[in-house]
């Protein structure tokens, strides 16, 4: 027969204050393990959300400094899972960061850790003007991970829009489901990123989670979706 596991989605407000939204955290953290989880996935910008591109630079941290510290305790007292997407890495110089989707086991043990490939550099006439290139390293891994749900796929919002990495991560790294952590722009995600997700589920045959961040910015608009392999939509709430 087989098992079944409980998976949350993690919906929140991210915004430029990092202990405030480790403490978010750490609620939705609680909720979850309460509610019998063993995963939980937080979106892109879930520890800091700046009001310009080189905040983040100013408060990037290596993966073992006391930012990352304090989830990694978290997961660890909270016998949880951790999909920590968009994660401020501190990159190679001191203007550049990585954004990092880390995945963080029950024992408060990093797994895995993906950064993310396709920067989002856009100028729509009349609209977003934004250049994450400009402050963010690209990654060059494709990473999977096993976890207590299955082998996980791990990507990064604007990776969505490259049917490529979703391809690889199923058919040549056996991955079962893909998380796509998010920060998707109203101008440029709104009219797009539902159906992407479609296209990636029926690509690949494969589950498709999306879940996003809000901030205060009003840039930005919070969700989290399961895609089913056959396209099927299903709201987390």
């Amino acid at each position: 027969m087989a098992s079944t596991v409980r998976v949350a989605a993690a919906q929140m407000t991210s915004i430029n204050d990092i202990a405030a939204n480790f403490a978010t955290c750490s609620r939705l953290v609680k909720e979850a393990a309460s509610a019998g989880a063993k995963l939980i996935c937080f979106p892109e910008n879930f520890s800091y959300v700046g009001n310009l591109s080189g905040d983040s630079v100013k408060i990037a941290e290596p993966l073992d400094g006391p930012i990352m510290k304090s989830y990694c305790d978290l997961a660890r007292e909270s016998s949880m899972w951790l999909s920590l997407g968009g994660f401020q890495e501190k990159g190679s110089d001191d203007g550049h960061i990585c954004n990092a989707h880390v995945l963080v086991d029950d024992t408060g043990a990093i797994r895995s850790v993906f950064r993310k490939i396709h920067l989002f550099d856009v100028d729509v006439p009349g609209s977003a003007v934004y250049k994450e290139s400009s402050f963010t390293e690209a990654g060059k891994e494709i990473v999977a991970a096993d976890s207590p749900i299955g082998r996980l796929g791990l990507t990064v919002c604007y990776d969505l829009r490259f049917p490529e990495l979703y391809q690889q991560l199923r058919f040549q790294h056996d991955a079962q489901v893909l998380l796509v952590p998010a920060a998707f722009t109203k101008p440029t995600g709104l009219a797009h990123w539902e159906i992407l997700l479609r296209a990636r589920a029926i690509e690949t045959q494969c589950y498709v989670w999306i879940y996003f961040v809000s901030t205060l910015l009003k840039f930005f608009e919070g969700l989290a979706l399961e895609i089913f392999l056959t396209s099927e939509t299903v709201l987390l709430d």
